[in-house]
């Protein structure tokens, strides 16, 4: 249900202005209200005026921004470890903090600028790896002293092969070797072997047709090709290891240091709400004022505890919550234990506002029923209420999948109750066998019109249940004509009700007319609150009814398919594999037991009845608090 809450008026002189934030924050139950026309009486708002933020104060808050962004910046720096817990309190060691954080900025940074240059070079390194790595096997068997150069080039097309090699048999007159390999990457390299005297004549040429040459450092130009794969992998191994001993440090740096800067970084982030927070004040020359909204249930605390630390240096004051105020309350639900796991469907729609319903006990009790009615197999109740257990026990650490448990639970529990009463289990057979064929109450299979009936009325009283509480909430919210258009859809749809109810003489004929005469006297007034389009309301009203009779067919279809179950299995004419196909088919009927009757149960709620009283567009509660 939705929490009342309570206007609150905080007056204190400005030096304890910051210690009440703070003894609110840590409360964590008081919503700072920035407008303050419900607040203040027309005629003293001018002698209140927004609180600005005096010049220790501004400077405070220019510290503790760049003291934050400069944690950050080391922060990352750093690795993510997993950190201790700090019990420092900033408070008293800020500047010792901020002096030490200059040094270990530094350090860190230049560890980062080292680590940034050796991984370029070992990207670098890496490039000309896969170049060498790929002609290795190839030239190692080349004596040094053999009076032969060496050209690699990166071919791009392997069709530019052929061209490559007329263009080195026209220059060297076919003094030359081309060896082609496709590398690790994917590229097609090729090594030129030619005498020397040759080499610097190609080498123009290939530079005139664009074929890139692979070129190497200045430390690596003169090394014969062995030479060359021995420096790169020692150097490459230097490389790796100066990375690595760079991430050690950075890490060792963290778990030492990491904890006391995050506790400094958590402490500035509430400071700094804090004063953020000074900028929805008021203040006259000596008082300041804090405006906001408190459930009521928490007021008691709320002001015993600034009573206990600040004596009567600082009041706190109801105000009236006036009918203007009524769309700006927050709203926060607050319902019983075993009401809250149905929150969840609460929150997939906008939060109600103050004056309307929280749906949420309604769904709570409603959900499960239809579930329970639609499904009623208590052979898959039982399925369900097992795997509900089991998921409750895997996810009692996750919210929103605990919460879905305890709704699988309960509406199983549901299920079980009207499959008894109807007479399943696993179907027609597992009922049989327990000896509960017929059904305690009905055989859903040969009582179609009574379950329609059933269904029917069921969707009766859930709408006129809707529009006696969408009657209260208009009344809550002052608007009459909606009131009243609200109760006479009421007084309609029972006088057709029992119209249609006399004229199948269930109940007594004598009735009709009455009924009829009050029909055309409430005409007048439905069109006065509703407007010309009341009519169309109204038989929206009929076809919402209506549309309850799907309890009784997605039930009825879920038996049939169960009985379809047992008669595939039954036709086998084998144990095994007829006890295999049951469990396949109800398998199959469960998983579509669990989906049909959430989805209808839902929209029949969501539809049909939260249309007939939800007003949308509630605030949600926002206290101050940490973090």
């Amino acid at each position: 249900m939705i929490a009342r809450m309570v206007k609150i008026e905080i007056v204190g002189p400005s030096e304890l202005l910051l210690e009440v934030l703070s003894l609110l924050r840590d409360l964590e139950l008081f919503q700072i209200e920035q407008d303050i026309t419900g607040f203040v009486a027309a005629e003293d708002r001018d002698k209140v005026r927004p609180l600005l933020l005096d010049e220790k104060t501004m400077a405070e808050r220019i510290y503790c921004e760049d003291l934050r962004a400069r944690i950050d910046e080391l922060f990352a720096c750093l690795p993510r470890e997993e950190m201790r817990q700090s019990y420092l309190d900033p408070g008293d060691v800020l500047e010792s903090v901020n002096e030490t954080l200059q040094r270990h900025s530094a350090l860190c940074r230049e560890w980062c600028r080292k680590r940034e240059e050796l991984r370029t070079e070992l990207a670098e390194l890496s490039g000309y790896s896969v170049f060498l790595g790929a002609l290795e096997p190839h030239v190692t068997t080349i004596a040094p002293d053999s009076g032969l150069d060496f050209i690699g080039v990166t071919i791009r097309e392997p069709a530019a092969v052929a061209e490559l090699m007329r263009t080195l048999a026209r220059l060297t007159g076919g003094r030359f070797q081309l060896l082609t390999v496709k590398a690790e990457d994917g590229t097609l390299i090729g090594l030129i072997t030619l005498e020397k005297d040759l080499a610097a004549k190609v080498r123009g040429i290939l530079g005139e047709q664009h074929v890139p040459e692979m070129t190497f450092p200045p430390e690596l130009a003169r090394m014969p090709f062995p030479e060359k794969i021995r420096h790169l992998r020692t150097r490459t191994a230097e490389v790796i290891a100066g990375i690595a001993a760079i991430d050690e440090e950075l890490a060792r740096f963290a778990r030492r240091w990491g904890a006391i800067y995050a506790r400094v970084r958590s402490w500035l982030d509430e400071r700094l709400a804090l004063l953020g927070n000074t900028a929805h004040l008021h203040r006259t020359g000596m008082c300041f004022f804090i405006h906001g909204w408190t459930p009521a249930a928490d007021v008691p605390r709320l002001t015993g505890e600034i009573r206990t630390k600040f004596g009567g240096a600082v009041l706190v004051e109801e105000k009236q919550i006036l009918e203007q105020d009524l769309d700006l309350v927050p709203v926060t639900l607050r319902n019983p234990p075993l009401f809250r796991p149905f929150e969840l469907f609460a929150r997939l729609l906008p939060l109600p506002r103050y004056a309307s319903f929280d749906p949420t006990p309604f769904i709570a009790v409603c959900f499960p029923l239809f579930f329970g009615m639609i499904l009623g197999d208590a052979g898959y109740g039982l399925v369900l209420l097992i795997l509900a257990l089991i998921l409750g026990r895997v996810f009692r650490q996750r919210e929103t999948a605990r919460d879905a448990a305890r709704i699988l639970l309960f509406s199983s529990c549901y299920t079980i109750l009207f499959g008894i009463l109807y007479g399943e289990f696993f179907g027609e057979v597992g009922a049989g066998l327990l000896g509960m064929k017929e059904g305690f109450i009905v055989e859903r299979r040969q009582a179609i019109v009574p379950m329609l009936c059933f269904a029917l009325s069921v969707g009766l009283a859930h709408i006129l249940l809707g529009l006696l509480l969408g009657f209260i909430t208009a009344l809550r919210r002052k608007t009459g004509r909606e009131a009243m258009f609200k109760l006479v859809n009421i007084l309609a749809i029972l006088c057709l009700v029992v119209l249609v109810l006399s004229r199948m003489e269930i109940v007594p004929r004598l009735l009709t007319r009455p009924l009829a005469l009050i029909l055309i006297f409430l005409i007048p007034f439905l069109f006065f609150s509703g407007g010309v389009l009341a009519p169309l309301e109204l038989l929206k009203s009929i076809g919402n009814i209506v549309s309850y009779a799907r309890i009784m067919a997605i039930g009825l279809a879920s038996l049939l398919l169960a009985r379809v179950a047992n008669r595939f299995a039954g036709m086998t004419g084998n144990v095994v594999t007829g006890v295999l196909l049951a469990v396949i088919f109800h398998a199959v009927n469960i998983v579509l037991g669990v989906f049909s009757p959430t989805i209808h149960a839902l929209r029949l709620h969501y539809v049909e009845f939260y249309s007939k009283f939800m007003v949308p567009g509630g605030r949600k509660f926002e206290p101050l608090r940490k973090g």
